[in-house]
């Protein structure tokens, strides 16, 4: 029985419902003829596969062109001079490594910054006057960060300038930068860079005859890196707080390269608009703001801080190229290109200048509602709208796509063929497929790990395209493949090519409705993947084999794709770009060469989705598909015997592991005050999966023989700097005499009080260095339930662990403090344990001899970060 069906094609009831190709040829010739048709295929099959890698080849090409394109050509830049930035840059690089506390941050920095704003004083325009104010603010909060801590600080330093119109301003706008560095390191991109920048725009507008409307207020915050908290003292204490509608954080998660807009709001719509039209170089996207406020990423700005303590809305902007650097010895000046310096000025004097001058900014909360979809278009515009009209887009596409297929199921059907039911089949199949791909590809992951050649692909990134890229493209087209032949065995190619579009179509559909229903403006991603393709496919002709040049339609097709593809592969670029460089210091807990395969296998499904339906049109994919394993298994092979290295100390390219030395005095007191247990040594902690597997060849003592056992005591009875312990299990203690410490901690139980409601009150007096850590574990029948810190309610790390965050400027007094212990029954060894850890980050305690020999052996392709501290332990 044979039926017209769409487009006019004749298709015959077969197995399944659907068509199969027919052939009207007397049998005498068709075998002659049907041998001429298969080469013609075939060869059509080979080109349209090079079409496609070239397709792949070129749209990445294009990316790479566009995101090292720094500065956009032809675009005017603004007034502002990187020549002048870059000599701030390196006049603040020069300056030691610039910790909080010490001298090098608290005076030569200091000292450095209000030189130059004095001179730009000094030259400023009548229109305008200039406010300088140097705050030492001193308090406490609490912050969910790292698995919840509370942090404390005291006398600490900022820097706020106010540029205002000559008769002063009621409103401003704040830009925000911190000239602190992590310790060891001389922070040039994070974040002494934003800092010149804002030094010269703050020169450019002083000068500038235009009169400003509001106020803008730069902020030199000098304890950033303390855990966020010179913005805390700032945006809490400092009365020009209060003008503040609106603000611009300058951050670093990289060397360099483009600045990105990763988190903007919290709603305020009219801040993304303004950086749509001033920004002159933008970089932008609202999904990477929803990854980054998702928690994926362990890291967290100064904008968390205005957001939540000063409820003010902003826009985060970070460097985020060459990660492997950041926070190391590398990050130096010379590393950051002066048109990464151009551009960042260019962006951010053209927003200030916009938000200074805007009828919006004074009275924001008229404009606070609503979020916005916005990203940029290869760094030359921002395409933004509210995301109400992005619900409103989301959900018509979703609903053209839906009545695109209903409409050619019912044609279908009055052919004959059961469409709709061979759309579920192809929709099984193609999940079947997904799945199978992303277990493939994470078997060879566990391999590769437990192979002991984790993290090969720190150094060397496209090795890990070939092995896992391509067994995940071979696994999909051995699925497929094998669907074709015996599943869809006496179905016609053309209408799998077709069939198998549309349920691409679908599986887009899918995540667009959720992702739009769930209020997420990253569901503008998916509406791309269904807007583009289904314009393509209603207005070309859609017989690649049987009529015309199938080339024609190819290019159509491809070209139809294009702006998805481009837009995807842009975000790919910048997914691996952030999240490679962190698997290299997200701890020993969570295996890197997983989380990699399956970024990988995600980011290929998505970008192969709309070529599967080529896999049903081609007469074979065997040498794709025998291709494609032989580069997986042979990376696979070369992999495992150790051919890529993950570190390099190349000094144009570096990329090292990442290791912690301590060298700690432990001391254990008993519950009356008797020393239980004294010891000393280096405690090293490796920040990445694979621990000290590599440095131990270089320093044999270095093994697993040395293992650090974990204590009964807070937090393993180690002097723990970050809240990270949960993320760095595997760490080593070698044993080493006692470091001489100048400066020894002073910690004292002040008074022991019991209040009306039953609990115990423990007053605290510490005297130490500029850092410290107070770690406290309540025991089985105790609870902390209140204490002088942040809020008054105690924030917990975990197991009735509490961790205490401490630092201090110059001359700060002695720190106390108080905690309020319930106990509901008698307990003989005590209520609660309280360890102090100090860290001596500079002066003359910062090294010693052990300390110093041992990281003189470390290999050259390691970052070992190194200092002194001590840990006093007391039960009470």
């Amino acid at each position: 029985m044979e039926n017209k069906g769409v487009d006019g094609l004749t298709i015959r009831r077969v197995r399944y419902n659907a068509p199969r190709e027919e052939s009207s040829v007397p049998q005498g010739e068709g075998r002659t003829l049907g041998n001429t048709k298969a080469r013609t295929r075939g060869v059509y099959g080979s080109a349209l596969q090079i079409l496609l890698l070239l397709y792949v080849l070129c749209v990445r090409g294009l990316v790479h062109i566009s995101l090292r394109q720094l500065v956009t050509p032809g675009v005017p830049n603004t007034d502002f001079n990187a020549t002048t930035a870059r000599q701030y840059l390196q006049q603040i690089t020069t300056i030691d490594s610039r910790t909080v506390g010490s001298p090098a941050n608290e005076i030569h920095a200091v000292n450095y910054l209000l030189g130059r704003i004095k001179e730009i004083e000094e030259k400023i325009n009548l229109n305008h006057r200039i406010s300088v104010d140097v705050q030492r603010p001193t308090g406490s909060f609490s912050i969910d960060f790292l698995g919840g801590f509370t942090s404390y600080y005291d006398n600490i330093t900022n820097i706020a300038v106010k540029l205002e119109p000559k008769n002063g301003a009621e409103d401003a706008v704040l830009a925000n930068c911190h000239f602190d560095s992590v310790a060891n390191t001389p922070g040039a991109s994070d974040d002494a860079v934003s800092c010149a920048v804002m030094l010269e725009i703050l020169g450019k507008l002083s000068l500038s005859p235009n009169p400003l409307k509001h106020a803008i207020i730069f902020l030199f915050n000098g304890a950033e890196e303390n855990i966020l908290q010179g913005s805390h003292g700032f945006i809490t204490q400092h009365p020009w707080a209060k003008m503040v509608r609106a603000f611009i954080n300058l951050e670093a998660a990289g060397v360099g390269g483009k600045e990105l807009v990763f988190q903007t709001g919290p709603e305020n719509p009219w801040l993304v608009q303004a950086y749509a039209q001033a920004a002159v170089h933008p970089f932008a996207s609202v999904v990477a703001q929803e990854v980054f406020q998702s928690g994926i990423i362990p890291s967290d700005t100064d904008f968390r801080i205005y957001r939540d303590f000063g409820h003010i809305p902003g826009i985060d902007l970070a460097f985020i190229e060459n990660g492997y650097i950041y926070h190391t010895k590398y990050d130096t000046a010379d590393r950051i290109h002066t048109d990464s310096i151009q551009r960042a000025g260019d962006n951010i004097l053209g927003v200030l200048q916009y938000l200074a001058t805007s009828s919006q900014l004074a009275d924001s909360s008229k404009f606070r509602h609503g979020n916005m979809v916005f990203f940029d278009v290869c760094g030359l515009f921002v395409l933004s709208y509210p995301a109400r009209v992005g619900t409103i887009i989301n959900y018509i596409t979703a609903v053209t796509a839906l009545f695109y297929i209903g409409k050619k199921t019912i044609k279908y059907k009055r052919g004959g063929t059961n469409y709709a039911q061979d759309l579920m089949y192809g929709l099984l199949i193609t999940l079947v497929s997904w799945i199978s791909a992303l277990v493939t590809v994470l078997i060879i992951a566990v391999l590769v790990s437990l192979a002991g050649r984790a993290l090969f692909w720190y150094t060397n990134f496209y090795v890990s395209v070939f092995l896992y890229g391509s067994a995940a493209v071979a696994k999909l087209i051995l699925v497929h493949s094998l669907a074709k032949t015996f599943f869809f065995a006496s179905s016609s190619s053309q209408y799998l090519g077709d069939l198998f579009f549309d349920v691409s179509l679908i599986i887009w559909s899918i995540p667009l409705v959720f992702l739009t229903h769930s209020g997420l403006c990253s569901a503008y991603f998916f509406a791309a993947w269904v807007i583009f393709p289904l314009l393509t496919k209603l207005t070309v002709q859609q017989d690649i084999i049987h009529q015309g040049s199938p080339y024609k339609f190819v290019a159509v097709y491809l070209l139809g794709l294009f702006p998805p593809y481009l837009h995807t592969m842009y975000h790919v670029w910048a997914v691996f770009e952030m999240f490679t460089p962190i698997l290299g210091r997200s701890g020993t807990e969570i295996p890197p060469d997983i989380v990699l395969a399956s970024l990988m296998t995600i980011c290929t499904l998505i970008l192969i989705s709309y070529f599967i339906n080529f896999i049903y049109l081609l007469q074979s994919t065997k040498k794709a598909l025998v291709t494609l394993a032989v580069v997986s298994f042979v990376s696979l092979i070369l992999i495992c015997s150790g051919m890529f290295f993950p570190y390099s100390s190349n000094i144009d390219s570096p990329k090292p592991k990442r290791v912690f030395l301590q060298h700690v005095t432990r001391t254990f007191h008993g519950l009356t005050g008797e020393v239980e247990k004294r010891d000393s040594g280096i405690w090293i902690n490796g920040f990445d999966y694979t621990g000290l597997s590599h440095v131990t060849p270089h320093i044999p003592e270095l093994n697993e023989t040395v293992r650090a056992p974990c204590d009964n005591a807070p937090f393993c009875g180690f002097p723990w700097y970050f809240p990270v312990h949960h993320l760095i299990r595997k760490n080593w203690y070698l044993p080493a005499p006692p470091a001489p410490v100048t400066e020894a901690t002073d910690f004292k139980l002040v008074s022991r009080e019991e209040t009306p409601g039953g609990s115990t009150r423990l007053h605290f007096k510490v005297k130490g260095p500029s850092h410290m850590t107070i770690y406290i574990q309540t025991h089985p029948e105790s609870e902390l339930s209140s204490w002088s810190l942040g809020d008054g309610i105690p924030v917990t790390s975990g197991e009735n662990n509490y961790f205490i965050f401490y630092s201090h400027g110059l001359h700060a007094p002695a720190w106390q403090f108080w905690i309020e212990i319930k106990n509901s029954s008698e307990e003989r060894h005590g209520v609660v344990t309280v360890a102090v850890g100090s860290h001596f980050f500079f002066g003359d305690s910062r090294l010693s001899s052990p300390l110093y020999a041992l990281e003189s052996r470390f290999p050259a392709w390691s970052f070992p970060s190194s200092w002194v501290c001590t840990y006093d332990l007391y039960v009470y």
